[in-house]
């Protein structure tokens, strides 16, 4: 069995384009199958961008039948991947991520902590969602979060604490907001000895303007970073008893 490769890509989103950036997250995840990972995470809502008011129009469901070519990439390439999405649940709508297994098996996570103006248009989520994945080392758990999730260290350590040993968000964060939330990523690796991951978007979405430098920590230590603009994938590999982190161009 090879060495376990998770990933998160940095990449745009255009407004509302659910079509479009489909075909840039096709392109995305066969460029991480082919590097070897198998687990990929993306950005918030990065299936329609950061529009809060066409959150209503463009939401999607469980089974909805824009994820096919999603579901179907999946399985060809054997990766299991996190898309950011506005989700109805139980008829409210959700940011969510939609995770599709390797066998096209498809679940949610929805964000559980909003940041002030969301709760016009979402409704925060109740529960997180771990998924087990395989390795040489061993069975490891990853935990997901979406954006304001990780400034509430109550979320990290629960996840921690269910037994996650990498914790992936999907994250937009602008310039103003960077280094304060990098620094509770950051100490999530070190307190609680897991891989922390983060997606975030490289160009403007909504009103914001995002700053890219998607990044992976472990131990209290940055493991890899890509920069402001560049589309990317940031890799994470497990090595013996360690990360080891780099940077993939897309």
């Amino acid at each position: 069995m090879q060495n376990l490769k998770i990933a998160v890509a940095q990449i745009p989103s255009l407004k509302g384009d659910v079509s479009a950036n489909i075909k840039s997250h096709l392109l995305a995840i066969e460029k991480a199958a082919k590097a070897g990972v198998s687990y990929l995470v993306f950005p918030e809502l990065s299936l329609t961008g950061y529009e809060l008011e066409l959150a209503s129009e463009l939401a999607f469901t469980i089974d909805d039948k824009r994820l096919l070519p999603l579901i179907e990439s999946a399985i060809k390439y054997a990766i299991c991947i996190a898309v950011g999405v506005p989700l109805f649940v139980n008829n409210a709508i959700h940011i969510a991520v939609i995770i599709i297994s390797d066998l096209g098996d498809v679940n949610s996570y929805s964000k559980m902590h909003l940041h002030a103006g969301e709760e016009t248009f979402i409704v925060e989520g109740t529960s997180h969602y771990l998924t087990k994945v395989q390795s040489s080392h061993g069975e490891l758990n990853i935990a997901n979060a979406i954006c304001a999730d990780i400034i509430h260290p109550i979320h990290a350590q629960t996840c921690y604490e269910l037994g996650a040993n990498i914790y992936m968000a999907g994250v937009l964060i602008g310039q103003r907001g960077y280094a304060a939330d990098v620094r509770f990523l950051e100490g999530y690796s070190r307190d609680f000895n897991m891989l922390i991951t983060m997606a975030n978007h490289n160009q403007p979405t909504g009103a914001w303007l995002p700053i890219g430098k998607s990044a992976i920590w472990f131990a209290g230590k940055l493991l890899a970073c890509a920069n402001e603009t560049e589309d990317a994938l940031v890799v994470a590999e497990k090595r013996s008893r360690h990360w080891v982190g780099y940077v993939v161009e897309l």
